[in-house]
């Protein structure tokens, strides 16, 4: 303890103009909207350098595991591609799905130049919501906030506000964007709210994550007069450009009836495994501009249920 003290003392002039650079720095990154802007790009983009590096290390002790989830993914899609003798014959009934997996079999592609995208084939060539491919090099789960890290960036296309698309389903929306790298804010994030409705019936709603099981969301404004089943299935409304109308978000997974409220609670098991999600898909909707400018000069404003930046 003696020699920390005499350590100190020793080098106290250079320890209190460190603490008064950091201060500085502090303080002109807070209150300079320019500084604090280059401050986070610069920032996103070393931590994305290293982020990719750690994610080549750990890829190359986990080639198996991947390798094994692309050739089960692959065969999927091959099944998808060509339809069965049995592909025109109607079945009386279809059982509700109960994993993803499940629900990648039962949907067909309409083309070989299409994908197959939360319950909503794409062509990977429309020109409304053109696609860029992407990798996660990092993702966290047990935050209240949690975002990914994509390993694609400015000069690939992808803009903030983008939406971000797997196999599954949703995945989240582009919050910060670098020359190479993006941050994504994922479903698992307490500002996160997406527009949904219940496929069965239209019934309008918006998804958003509690911040405690990674698997599970609520699906809010869901009208008590409303029926609703253990197993419906929960997409995209369509209500904001950013992600096309139809992608699948999760199942309904339990509702019930609070007493002093208007609407259902219902908890939704989500389609995508944050666990485990290596590759995903960066939505680029062309006419989202447009919009957004057209009900800003209409004086419109997120209502309850859309989707909010």
């Amino acid at each position: 303890m003696r020699n920390l003290f005499a350590f100190l003392f020793r080098y106290r002039g250079l320890l209190v103009f460190a603490l008064l650079e950091i201060a500085s720095l502090y303080l002109l990154v807070r209150n300079s909207t320019y500084q604090r802007a280059a401050f986070f790009n610069s920032a996103n983009t070393y931590v994305g350098q290293i982020l990719a590096t750690r994610d080549r290390i750990y890829s190359y002790f986990r080639l198996e595991s991947i390798n094994q989830g692309l050739v089960q993914e692959n065969a999927a899609l091959r099944q998808q591609l060509y339809a069965s003798d049995l592909s025109h014959r109607v079945a009386d009934s279809l059982p509700v799905p109960q994993d993803s997996a499940s629900r990648v079999r039962l949907a067909r592609l309409s083309s070989p130049d299409s994908l197959l995208l939360g319950l909503r084939t794409l062509p990977t060539r429309d020109p409304d919501y053109p696609l860029i491919g992407a990798r996660v090099v990092n993702n966290t789960l047990r935050r209240v906030d949690n975002y990914l890290t994509l390993n694609v960036g400015a000069r690939d296309g992808v803009k903030t506000g983008m939406g971000v698309l797997s196999a599954a389903g949703v995945v989240g929306r582009v919050k910060v964007v670098s020359e190479q790298f993006a941050t994504v804010t994922s479903l698992l994030h307490s500002k996160t709210f997406v527009s949904a409705k219940i496929k069965r019936d239209n019934t309008f709603g918006s998804i958003k994550w509690l911040g405690d099981d990674p698997t599970h969301a609520l699906l809010d404004n869901i009208p008590r007069q409303n029926k609703l089943l253990r197993g419906d299935t929960i997409v995209t409304s369509g209500y904001n450009a950013v992600f096309p109308e139809g992608i699948l978000i999760g199942t309904v997974d339990s509702f019930v009836k609070e007493p002093d409220k208007n609407f259902w609670t219902v908890r939704v098991k989500l389609a995508v495994d944050f666990s485990n999600i290596t590759y995903v898909y960066v939505v680029n909707p062309r006419l989202k501009a447009e919009r957004d400018t057209l009900e800003l000069r209409a004086g419109l404003r997120p209502e309850a249920g859309e989707e909010r930046p």
